[in-house]
């Protein structure tokens, strides 16, 4: 016989609450399997499946509206999403594997125990910023540049000394700062725009084992299209992704503006 939940039984057993639960199903992601003679909302296996798969996504860091759209979508498939929700949970525990060891190495150089080299101080950092990266971006990425490109590009990342890896990081806030600078003026075209594209295109090539005009511009693009990393600009400035965007285009000659 089938196990069946009320909503209280069903918030008990994930560890949530019932006023989640019933967003669920206002929000259409987790209907109850029926509703009993006295109004209350009953789950059964299929469901509590289901919840399972939307709380591995959440712990991924995925919205609902998104989660929705996966889960809901007449080709999910609730094996292959488990492999894949494996593959991730395991990213991250190497992810926190490689945090855990740098504290534990700092402390140990701390109280003088080992010397730690520059290199291992920042590995942990490195491979946080890779797997931040896959798992907001890297399905749209690996789709648009392919595995390969993507894979050369975290490869070159986790390879960083310690002096590349604040270089890129001192390169991005003075591409910001200049950015702004130049939005002041309202002109993409003016000479602090290009010098902010140019900025632009030398981080680029700390991921990038190539370059050309068309990729950049393409990449500018993608700042404008995907809401995500229009956010991750415009969260500087609003409307900064669209400026940056115009000034990559005259700076490589591939739109007019």
């Amino acid at each position: 016989m089938n196990t069946e939940y009320t909503v209280q039984k069903l918030g008990t057993l994930a560890g949530i609450s019932t006023r989640t639960l019933r967003y669920y199903d206002e929000f259409g992601i987790l209907k109850p399997a029926r509703i009993n003679s006295s109004g209350y909302r009953i789950y059964g296996q299929a469901e509590v499946d289901r919840l399972q798969q939307i709380l591995f996504y959440r712990e991924l860091g995925l919205s609902l509206d998104r989660i929705k759209e996966l889960v809901t979508a007449p080709s999910f498939d609730g094996a292959r999403a488990l492999q894949e929700h494996r593959d991730k949970l395991l990213q991250k525990r190497e992810q926190l594997d490689l945090l855990i060891e740098s504290v534990e190495k700092t402390l140990a150089q701390t109280e003088g125990r080992i010397r730690m080299s520059n290199e291992e101080k920042f590995a942990g950092f490195k491979q946080k910023l890779i797997e931040d990266n896959e798992q907001t971006y890297g399905q749209e990425a690996r789709a648009k540049y392919g595995d390969e490109a993507i894979d050369r590009s975290n490869r070159k990342l986790k390879g960083m000394s310690e002096e590349q890896y604040a270089a890129i990081q001192q390169l991005e806030k003075e591409m910001f700062e200049v950015l702004e600078e130049a939005m002041e003026q309202g002109d993409p075209a003016s000479p602090s725009a290009q010098k902010a594209a140019d900025l632009h295109r030398q981080w680029l090539y700390f991921y990038w084992d190539t370059y050309s005009k068309e990729a950049h511009a393409g990449v500018a693009q993608m700042y404008v299209d995907d809401e995500r990393f229009t956010a991750y600009y415009d969260k500087h400035r609003p409307g900064l992704a669209s400026f940056l965007r115009d000034a990559v285009h005259i700076y490589t000659g591939t739109e007019q503006v």
